[in-house]
């Protein structure tokens, strides 16, 4: 008989689905003090299953993985036992600073659509200047958690 464990985990496939059909990630960083630093933030995916997240670059979350790029992901959702599903990504952040790339990936974060698909030769001096003190934060996961309660049809 499979463990339980195996009766809720997702595939790679099940698991891509589940995050293109989110839009809330909390990401976790190690604070400066030793303390986890968790915070809810937009994200998106890029082709290679990274997760994408923009952020000011002298955030406190920025400053997390220039120490240590060491990161968890949470996306979670359902609000009764039968319904929770959820996806923990262990990952390795890289810090995009490139103006030109970060914005060809500010497009795939779903949050950030308006702001760079309004990047163009006429875009505003404040748009300008918000790209310019912005990265992206790209994660490589390593290891993955998941489950979907859904999967065990009501028998707990």
């Amino acid at each position: 008989m499979p463990s339980r464990r195996d009766l809720v985990e997702m595939s790679a496939a099940e698991v891509r689905a589940y995050l293109e059909g989110q839009r809330r990630i909390v990401l976790i960083t190690n604070g400066p003090h030793g303390m986890p630093h968790p915070v809810p933030m937009n994200y998106g995916l890029d082709e290679e299953d990274r997760v994408l997240l923009t952020s000011f670059a002298r955030s406190q979350k920025v400053r997390n993985l220039e120490r240590d790029p060491r990161a968890s992901l949470l996306i979670e959702s359902g609000d009764r036992y039968a319904e929770l599903e959820a996806v923990i990504l262990y990952a390795e952040a890289e810090i995009v600073r490139d103006p030109e790339e970060v914005v060809q990936l500010m497009g795939r974060i779903q949050a950030a659509e308006p702001l760079a698909g309004s990047l163009d030769a006429a875009m505003s001096q404040q748009v300008r200047t918000s790209i310019a003190k912005r990265v992206v934060l790209r994660f490589t996961p390593f290891r993955v958690a998941s489950w979907d309660h859904s999967k065990l049809d009501g028998k707990y």
